[in-house]
């Protein structure tokens, strides 16, 4: 099943006084490119979160992580605010000298003196580390679930409007083929005919075997029968790796190299106008594609 990079999951939960919110989305990235952000108080799990999004099966995308814990509205303690008596005698103490120094009207009282916030803490109590972790877990897999399915669905989307665009695309190669036929014996009579006039000008004896050979040696150099054989045999592989459970995005990318090589060396072979507009429109799916791709994890 083909998954896109580009996703977006949330989960909001109220866990014993307080709520925890994780939110992940995605764009695409060669690599896996991990970002979070969660607050101080539980900022020791991050390490966890990485591998564990690992062992969940994301393995390409730049991922960012955010997580809000907030106090719940439904209940909890009130918040511990202590008093850091240091921080607050050297800050009354500087507003003093301000006064003295300046001769400043004394207005110091308890609100001027509480806009300072550093003067407050806010000690939160030692919490089990392992229960903690469940903790966000319970809130971060919910979250995984919703992203993993807005994945599935990119993907589904994707691969469908891809294989749509390929069926075009081998319909171009049908016409090509058809036409570069008709084009080679075309110009292998043409050929012949010339070769014949000019000798017989010439009053050269004509060695008709030889005139066969030399014509059949340039026709051979525009037949396309080789990469008409690949191209389809691409298209083949294309199926197979779409229906692979593992990430295939770097195996079509590569794949959609291999593609696009073949046109070209049909287009360089081709002098028919007729065939030359198909190979364009040919090239014209195959970048629209190309382009899918590097959305596909």
């Amino acid at each position: 099943m083909m998954n896109s990079m580009t996703a977006f999951g949330r989960h909001r939960a109220d866990l014993g006084g307080k709520t925890l919110t994780v939110e992940i989305k995605s764009v695409n990235s060669r690599y896996f490119d991990f970002s979070v952000r969660m607050p101080r108080s539980i900022s020791y799990l991050e390490e966890k979160i990485k591998p564990y999004l690992q062992a969940r099966g994301i393995t390409r995308g730049k991922v960012e992580v955010s997580i809000l814990q907030e106090a719940s509205a439904t209940g909890g303690k009130a918040a511990n605010i202590v008093l850091n008596e240091t921080v607050a005698a050297g800050y009354i103490a500087a507003l003093r000298d301000l006064r003295d120094k300046f001769g400043l009207a004394d207005d110091i009282s308890v609100m001027t003196v509480a806009r300072n916030s550093d003067i407050f803490l806010t000690p939160t109590p030692e919490e089990d580390a392992d229960e903690a972790w469940e903790e966000l877990r319970s809130v971060l897999d919910p979250a995984l679930d919703v992203f993993f399915t807005a994945r599935r669905n990119e993907g589904a989307r994707l691969e469908a409007d891809m294989r749509s665009k390929l069926e075009g695309i081998a319909e171009h190669v049908a016409v090509i083929e058809a036409n570069s036929a008709r084009e080679i014996a075309g110009y292998r009579d043409k050929l012949m005919e010339r070769l014949q006039n000019m000798l017989s000008d010439n009053k050269i004896t004509i060695d008709e075997n030889r005139i066969l050979t030399e014509c059949a040696i340039a026709a051979d150099k525009l037949a396309i029968d080789e990469e008409l054989v690949r191209l389809r045999s691409h298209f083949h592989t294309f199926t197979e790796i779409t229906e692979s459970d593992e990430p295939v995005g770097r195996r079509l990318d590569f794949l959609m190299q291999e593609i696009n090589r073949e046109v070209n060396t049909i287009g360089s072979k081709c002098n028919s106008s007729d065939i030359a507009k198909h190979v364009v429109a040919v090239k014209t799916e195959l970048e629209k594609i190309r382009e899918q791709v590097q959305n596909i994890e």
